[in-house]
């Protein structure tokens, strides 16, 4: 069976503060965590899905962040350790989560689930940016394309049970009464 969620953080809801080099790593859990940095081909391939997006739309191309890599690494392995999908409520930045059963998904899969987002999404002022009614529908793929958001970091936890991505954002998108995109 293959299980597939996904979060994202909405700064009005959520708590989130509303206007507030090139490592990240693999967690391996096995009983303790064990750090691997992803190679350049991945986070380059993070970072051209993400801008494929945003190209839609005329934003500009985020950058990558170690810092905000190295907090998202410790969030996924936290969460992936504990199988609990959660916000890390850390003020200022946007997040984006996904979790799927261990083994079944490519990095391709994990932000594309974000970015099948598209389908429901319509431009206009944060919230009222859903076809359907209900910004959460397409809450991860306004923060990708987020106009004023300039930076990426992301960290992947791959464990026996669950593989997560945590991406962090810098500022932070999903601002209520701002523009999308």
């Amino acid at each position: 069976m293959r299980l597939l969620k996904a979060a994202a953080c909405g700064l009005f809801v959520f708590g989130c503060h509303p206007r507030e080099g090139r490592a990240v790593s693999i967690v391996n859990y096995a009983g303790r965590q064990a750090p691997v940095s992803l190679n350049g081909q991945q986070i380059d391939l993070l970072l051209l899905l993400h801008n494929q997006e945003r190209s839609r739309f005329g934003s500009p191309p985020l950058a990558w962040d170690a810092g905000l890599a190295t907090g998202a690494e410790q969030w996924a392995a936290r969460i992936g350790g504990d199988g609990i999908l959660e916000h890390s409520g850390v003020e200022a930045l946007g997040e984006n989560l996904w979790m799927g059963t261990a083994g079944h998904y490519r990095i391709e899969d994990m932000v594309g689930a974000w970015a099948e987002e598209r389908q429901d999404f319509r431009p206009g002022r944060f919230p009222d940016v859903s076809r359907t009614g209900n910004w959460s529908a397409v809450g991860h793929y306004t923060q990708m394309i987020w106009r004023d958001t300039q930076s990426v970091g992301c960290g992947l936890y791959r464990g026996r049970t669950w593989e997560v991505l945590v991406c962090r954002y810098a500022p932070a998108g999903n601002v209520m009464g701002d523009p999308v995109p």
